[in-house]
């Protein structure tokens, strides 16, 4: 007799509480191979194909391709042959789900205040609350989803509450809504982000009389008011959080200095002349910083809020902003202090082909110390940028272009650059930001400086 397993959306690293279904890849009927990709999904960071642990038919699967579900909803059911109760797991380990034992066996307690860096060191808010309960993982699938039940779920006056997503926890703190009073609408009574929201509108909306119907709200976006509405989720969504938590908790400030840039690009020149593979501009502003940070080491760490310490980090994994069509992400490449300047192209050339292409993984958008932010590819001269939080500090660069300018006291025609920095006035004081830009600077104009403090 086929036993029929149910195959949870998996924790795909980083802390990501939720993904939306871009495709999925099998239909209900079709025969599926251990860790053979079932669905496509869009978490906050990448786009992830999900393989499936289990190998057999698929009987029902769960969820429409654009809808969101938060980590541990069903994603689908598989019949798998034979009596064994425990079938041979898979060897493709997503971040969040093991291989040796069905879901519900396996199911995790998730604590503590914060998420782990690739460099042992736990990181500030990445919050994780403990699983829900775990649903029976073995059971007859129904052909389509569960149909919704006629009576209205239970509230949580006593008990856990059912929240998965820190988001959600987030919101409802920030707000002042009490989780314990909320019906929660996912499966087994798991609390959305829609049920807070839900919740907050209905604080907000005036009174209505019996006879006026209660307007109905979408994820997609609707015209209203002249307007149209445009849901803040997936990279957008993440973004916004992400911005919005640096704004309310890093008190930043930026620093500013216009510099000669001609001998930069002279020696960039002269390098690529020479033969061999080409060497970016964003590498010899790569090296640059990674060396100005070896000076200045306050820049490359972060504040640990709940100990009230500054951690500042050994290694260097620099960050740079990459602008694509699902919006602004930020590649890390990691122990950039340790690269030349041949390598840095290189990582960079790759990782800016997958932020293009939409396949970058989790751990290649999380875990940076720093970022070089290049705004002038946009033609821009200056920004005030805001910080990537966790970090210490930001580095923009504006676009390079012919100023006037006086050089060995006479006015010329230069190729000036502005560089800016943003920085947490927690970890350092303006003397040492103005060292770090001013060494930056240094380098620019004249980069045998960096020649000589390597």
């Amino acid at each position: 007799m086929a036993q029929v397993l149910e195959f949870k959306l998996p924790d795909l690293g980083e802390g990501l509480t939720e993904a939306e279904i871009v495709r999925w890849l099998v239909q209900v009927g079709d025969v599926v191979a251990v860790d053979q990709p079932v669905v496509e999904v869009e978490t906050a960071k990448a786009m992830v194909e999900v393989p499936c642990p289990y190998g057999g038919v698929v009987t029902a699967r769960y969820g429409e391709e654009g809808t969101e579900l938060p980590v541990g909803a069903p994603l689908l059911t598989v019949a798998v042959g034979g009596p064994e109760p425990e079938p041979e797991g898979s060897g493709n380990v997503l971040v969040g789900y093991g291989t040796q034992a069905p879901a519900a066996r396996r199911r995790r307690v998730r604590a503590g205040t914060g998420a782990v860096d690739g460099q042992g060191v736990r990181r500030p808010g990445d919050a994780h609350t403990p699983a829900r309960a775990a649903a029976p993982a073995v059971e007859q699938a129904p052909a389509a989803a569960p149909a919704t039940p006629t009576a209205a779920p239970a509230t949580h006056a006593e008990g856990p509450v059912p929240v998965i997503s820190p988001l959600v926890r987030r919101l409802a703190r920030d707000n002042g809504v009490d989780l314990r009073q909320l019906a929660g609408s996912g499966p087994d009574g798991l609390i959305l982000r829609a049920d807070v929201e839900n919740a907050l509108r209905a604080e907000t909306a005036p009174a209505r009389t019996a006879e006026e119907p209660v307007a109905r709200t979408t994820a997609a976006p609707a015209a209203q008011g002249g307007g149209t509405r445009i849901p803040l989720k997936g990279v957008r969504g993440a973004v916004a959080d992400k911005l919005s938590r640096s704004r309310r908790e890093i008190p930043d400030a930026t620093c500013w200095v216009d510099a000669d840039a001609t001998e930069l690009m002279r020696a960039r020149a002269a390098m690529n002349a020479a033969g061999g593979p080409k060497i970016s501009l964003l590498a010899l502003l790569a090296r640059i910083c990674t060396a100005g940070l070896a000076r200045f080491p306050e820049l490359n760490s972060f504040v640990d809020t709940e100990a009230r310490e500054v951690v500042r980090l050994d290694q260097v994994h620099l960050g740079f902003a990459a602008q694509t069509e699902r919006g602004l992400v930020v590649p890390v490449v990691r122990d950039a202090h340790a690269r030349d300047a041949e390598s840095l192209t290189a990582e960079f050339a790759r990782l800016t082909e997958a932020a293009r292409t939409g396949t970058l993984t989790p751990g290649e958008l999380t875990g940076g110390t720093f970022t070089l932010n290049n705004y002038g590819v946009f033609g821009v001269d200056g920004s005030t940028p805001i910080i990537n939080h966790p970090e210490a500090a930001m580095l923009g660069v504006g676009r390079i272009v012919p100023k006037p300018w006086v050089h060995e006291g006479e006015l010329a025609v230069r190729q000036v650059v502005q560089l800016s920095l943003t920085f947490d006035h927690r970890v350092c004081d303006g003397g040492t930001a103005g060292g770090f830009l001013r060494y930056v600077a240094d380098c620019v104009e004249q980069p045998a400086v960096l020649l000589r403090t390597l």
